[in-house]
């Protein structure tokens, strides 16, 4: 499935449902990168993950990574907990029911 198909569903998606636009913005921002892309799916299937492991995983350096953390954490995508020098991500519970749907499009379009 193309990425043109992906962002059709999505738009309709959106258009079929009451939906706030700062929160879709927030979240379309967060979810056009190939690199977050890859975060989201990475988490889908380990639950959680420090950086280091993730930026492994996509072959980027610990601070794009990082960087790329940040956003999708600031879209209410991720959760982070610190424990002791460790930062561990993974995917927000409970997730809004659009991330949701928004997620399990993207997880079946790339496998």
């Amino acid at each position: 499935m193309g990425d043109g198909t992906i962002l059709k569903m999505l738009y309709h998606e959106v258009m079929s449902v009451g939906f706030d636009t700062k929160e879709y913005e927030k979240i379309f921002k967060a979810f056009a990168n190939k690199r977050r892309l890859d975060i989201i799916v990475y988490l889908c299937s380990q639950k959680e993950a420090i950086v280091g492991d993730i930026a492994k995983k996509i072959k980027l350096s610990f601070k794009a990574t990082s960087k790329h953390l940040i956003i999708l954490s600031n879209a209410n995508i991720l959760d982070k907990e610190q424990r002791n020098l460790l930062v561990f991500y993974s995917i927000k519970k409970p997730l809004s029911n659009n991330i949701k749907s928004i997620i399990y499009l993207l997880s079946n379009s790339r496998e």
